[in-house]
Parts: structure tokens; sequence; C-alpha cells
């Protein structure tokens, strides 16, 4: 294989597991998300823009969906005779294996594939996170540093600081310490779990940390300490982008709602950096005569007779007249009957919303199908998907809906389905 200068590496095998019955099925960076992207496509559509045309996609977690999505590359135009996209799963060999074990081990694993570009750098991404943001001004500031590894940074607001992993640096940006989620941060300077590393002192850090059986195999917990400790020189990077970490209801409805209300932040319009994704081949959207919308975002194949208000509608999506839909996320391919009123909701892949419902923050004397507060809260409801909701029923805020279980009844759900949309 020829050289190369840096190769990705996308962590996408992660559960997801704060998104509830979103990914109940399917990985969190196959979430759909902003109308017609998956999650997933950011971290893909930024390889492309920066010119890495060598990207691995780690995978673990529920992959049917994730993998069938980026398929070849073709959509990112990383389909290509030498290097491309590279879907990575673990495996069994003659030595053995596990599923990956942590962060560091699932990059432990695929050393095998990294060593055939004999790459100067490595960067390795979170595949869950939304924002643009150019690899190569990365490249040049870890070069020109002459750093071991380099990790990317973005300030967050002092009261959240607790809830991040984050650098404290020197006057150089030098990182001297990395504390993960600390009770009295030293620092408002968050992780944005982006990483470039030189590739020889990496392999042999993840070669001595599978050797420790202690080892949680985590790049934030075991990694990053080894090199601080073995004074290694790390380069915090400061990014002043839009990033949004999408891993709970509340910041994956807020990041959609941003497209709205905040739509030059994250500027999905640029010409010059696109965000690209799998095209769904469905037709021109329908706006009906009756229909009435105000601040939507919408997308190929769907047909609206309804009233939409301050809503992302993601592809194929059926409202009907009479409907109303109100701060909410529609994913594809659902149906909003008539007569149903929809506040604040997720409403899951290919999932129908019965006549003449009314679920939302307004709904007072309804049904309450609330889980916890680590899914349910700020008054957002979500349904999973594949779902058939009871008409006329009445749901309170801060309900999650899953499918039924085998022989289960419900008063709300109807039946349901393990679907898929590719």
């Amino acid at each position: 294989m020829p050289k190369q200068e840096m190769i990705a590496m996308i962590l996408a095998g992660g559960q997801g597991s704060r998104l509830g019955v979103l990914t109940e099925h399917i990985a969190k960076p196959a979430v759909p998300y902003g109308g017609k992207y998956r999650i997933i496509d950011f971290s893909l559509s930024n390889c492309t823009n920066s010119g890495i045309d060598t990207v691995g996609v780690l995978t673990q977690y529920s992959p049917l969906e994730l993998n069938s999505y980026v398929g070849n590359g073709y959509s990112w135009d990383l389909d290509r005779n030498t290097g491309g996209l590279s879907i990575l799963s673990p495996y069994q060999s003659m030595a053995g294996s596990d599923w990956y074990k942590g962060t560091a081990n699932a990059i432990y694993q695929n050393i095998p594939f990294i060593d055939q570009y004999n790459p100067d750098h490595v960067l390795v991404l979170s595949g869950d996170h939304i924002y643009k943001m150019d690899y190569r001004k990365m490249l040049r500031a870890h070069i020109e540093a002459e750093a071991t590894t380099t990790i990317a940074v973005r300030e967050v607001p002092w009261d959240e600081a607790s809830r991040f992993g984050i650098m404290n640096t020197n006057e150089d940006m030098q990182i001297i310490e990395f504390e993960e989620k600390p009770a009295e941060p030293k620092s408002n300077l968050a992780s944005m779990g982006v990483y470039i590393f030189e590739w020889k002192k990496l392999r042999k850090y993840l070669i001595d940390d599978e050797a420790d059986l202690s080892s949680n195999n985590d790049f934030g917990q075991n990694i990053i300490p080894n090199m601080l400790d073995n004074n290694e020189k790390l380069l915090a990077y400061t990014f002043e982008g839009y990033w949004k970490d999408v891993g709970t209801i509340f910041s994956l409805w807020e990041s959609n709602m941003d497209l709205i209300d905040r739509p030059k932040d994250i500027n999905l319009s640029d010409a010059m950096w696109r965000i690209y994704c799998r095209n769904t081949l469905q037709p021109s959207h329908y706006i009906g005569e009756k229909a009435k919308l105000n601040d939507v975002v919408l997308t190929d194949g769907d047909e609206i007779h309804g009233e939409v208000q301050r809503s992302v509608i993601s592809a194929g999506v059926v409202i009907e007249e009479g409907a109303q839909v109100r701060d909410s996320i529609l994913m594809p391919g659902c149906v909003i009957k008539k007569g149903a009123k929809v506040g604040k909701c997720i409403v899951g892949i290919d999932t129908v919303i019965g006549e003449n419902v009314q679920v939302g923050p307004s709904v007072k004397d309804g049904i309450d199908a609330h889980v916890n507060e680590k899914y349910c809260s700020d008054n957002i409801t979500v349904f999973g998907s594949g779902l058939v909701i009871a008409d006329d029923i009445k749901l309170v805020a801060n309900s999650m809906i899953y499918p039924l279980e085998e022989n289960e009844t419900s008063d709300v759900v109807v039946s349901s389905s393990t679907v898929g949309t590719i």
C-alpha cells in the first residue's frame, strides 16, 4: 500500500444508551438527524472535505443499519481502489480476540489495518458528534508543535465543565493535566473526542496498554494519562465552531432545533463544506392547499396537509389534514394522522401517530409513560421506531414509548415492528 500521511479511524460502535428507545435497534451514529442526514455523516464528510481518503469505521453495537447506510463509502467519495472506506468490526484470529473493550482497545485490534498504510499520523474520531471541522488545520498545528498527540478542545460554560473531560494547559496550549468530569474544574477546555496521534508512538502505547490487565483500555482514562506521565508533548487545539454531542434526548432535540433557531451556526448550505449523505431517492416534497408551515425543515418525499411549526421533518413523512406538529423531530417514514396534535416530540422511523392523538407539554390529564429522568426530561416525548399508536389517546410530556414485547398488550401501542430505512 502507498504510504499515507494521515488516515482516520471513526469510533462508531457505541450503543448510545442515553438515547433510550431511539438506539434500541441501531447504533447512535446511524440515528437520523436534520431531516436528511445520519449523525455519522458529519465525521465522514469532514474527512472527505479535509482530503482524508482512507477511513476506517469501527462498528460493534447493532451494526446492520449503520453498515448498510455507509456501504462502500460512495456517498462520501470514499469508494476508492486504494484506501477508501472500510468497515471494521471485532473479529476472531488465531491469537484470539474479544469485543471492543474500550476506545483504545478498538484501535489496538485494528493495528494490522493501520500498519498496511504506514501512516505518519492517525486521526481518531467519535462518530456521534455534530460539527464541521477542517482536520488539515489541526494536523498543521500538530506538526508545527512537534507534538506526540493533539486533542481538539472547545470552551464550554464553567457550570457545565464538570460534565466533560477537561484539559488543563500552560500558556503555550500544551496539556499538563487531564481530568475526567472533575467536580471542581480548573479549566473550561473540554475534549471534543478528536485526536491526532503520531502513529509509531501511539502503537507502542496501545500494545503496552493491552498488556496491562488492570486497564480500561480507554483513551481518556488510560492512554492520555500514560502519555502525560511519560512527559510526552500533548497539544490542545482550540476549535471555535459549532459542536454538539448529541448523546442525550435533549441534546439531540436541541441540535435539531438549532437548524431552525441558529441556522448560520452550523450552516448546512455552505457550498464550500458540504455535509454529504446517502440519497434516499425520494420524490420532491408536496405541500397541500390547506397546509400551514412556519420555521420548518422539509426533506424529499414529505407530504404535508396539516399545520407544522418549528419542526424538522425527515424524508417520506406524511402529515394529514387537521394534524398539528410543533417543536418536534419526525424521523423518516413516519405518519401523523388527521386530528393528531404532536408537541415537542421525537417520533421514530416509520411510526404512525393515530387519529386525534394528543401529546405534548400542554396535555395534563393523559397517560404517563415516563421512564426515568435519565431519558425523559425537558417535556420531550419520544416514540420508538415502527410503532402504530392508538387513536384518540392522550400522553403527557416526558413519556418514552417502546415497541411491544411478544404477547404484550398496551393502551398506547396497537402494534410494533423492527424497521430500517435502508
